[in-house]
């Protein structure tokens, strides 16, 4: 986060799930999870300026053709209802002037409109000097969304149950260790409701495998978590659209250490150790798909600090 004066810029990071199992549902409706998140370097470019009154804008030109059509009306988006919750709940008078360049795909299971009100509601804090914790922003964010709480944390985290409970992962990478995600959009997003609707719980559970993944994430070894990508929502969802599963097999023909689907989808996730290996699965995938198929290539950023401190552009 930058600030200068009455104006901070932020980049609002996009999150992929490293495992996400399902363990039932909930008598409040919801379903019961156990996610690693961690955030990457695709982020929304967020400009804050104070203001008399709350107003959002969002401009949609780097997303896939197409989402422009899907971003929600100003008023009605998560950002909005973020910066309307917390000047509530610190009785602020204040205002602000919030733009949004949306870099993160609608509804791709990256937390793109989850990733803004997380910010949100961290950069009003701060330009309004409201002072609230971290976890004082986290329980406001869980009244918005479920994976809110983990994307104001800014790290990689455990969450669980309907994302209300998130606990840090501690990750000591040796020095120098950096993975590598190519990011794959086939351009048209997945209803998250239709998605659980279609899930049913199995019988197997992965909770070692999950212990596992986050000792991995933890140690930064690569090979042992792209052994142990997990998402129970993968399969009812690659059934629907089996354009997908067609995609992740491409990825990993193309020679991704691991390949999974983000939170409830659309969008993909690949591996790579290096960032060059990651250009050539990319340049692969792309040449066997064609010029239709939306991909950036990004950094896994376990600690958070260089996708929730730098400005964009810097």
């Amino acid at each position: 986060m930058v600030k200068n004066g009455q104006l901070i810029q932020m980049l609002a990071p996009a999150k992929i799930n490293l495992f996400l199992e399902v363990l039932g549902k909930r008598a409040d409706g919801y379903h019961e999870l156990r996610s690693l998140v961690v955030p990457i370097s695709l982020g929304d470019e967020i400009t804050f300026t104070a203001a008399s009154g709350v107003e959002v804008f969002c401009s949609a030109e780097g997303l896939p053709a197409g989402n422009g059509a899907l971003l929600p009306a100003a008023a009605d988006n998560l950002a909005s209802r973020a910066a309307r919750l917390l000047q509530e709940h610190v009785r602020c008078a204040a205002g602000a002037r919030i733009v949004i360049r949306k870099n993160i795909p609608i509804g791709g299971g990256l937390g793109g409109g989850s990733a803004d009100a997380a910010a949100v509601l961290t950069g009003l804090n701060r330009l309004w000097g409201a002072g609230l914790s971290l976890e004082s922003l986290m329980e406001l964010g869980a009244r918005l969304g479920s994976d809110i709480p983990a994307m104001v944390a800014g790290r990689a985290v455990l969450m669980e149950g309907r994302g209300e409970r998130v606990r840090l992962i501690p990750c000591r990478w040796p020095v120098g260790t950096k993975w590598w995600v190519v990011v794959v959009n086939p351009g048209f997003s997945v209803p998250t409701g239709d998605v659980y609707s279609r899930y049913r719980t199995g019988l197997t559970s992965f909770a070692e495998i999950s212990k596992n993944a986050a000792f991995a994430l933890e140690k930064g070894d690569i090979d042992l978590a792209s052994a142990c990508l997990r998402n129970s929502l993968e399969e009812p969802v690659f059934r629907k659209y089996p354009l997908l599963g067609l995609l992740a097999e491409r990825l990993k023909a193309a020679g991704a250490l691991g390949v999974l689907l983000s939170g409830s989808g659309a969008s993909l996730f690949a591996l790579a150790r290096t960032e060059e290996q990651a250009r050539a699965v990319e340049e692969c995938v792309r040449c066997g798909t064609g010029p239709w198929l939306w991909t950036r290539v990004a950094q896994v950023l376990p600690d958070g600090v260089i996708g929730s401190t730098r400005p964009f552009g810097g």
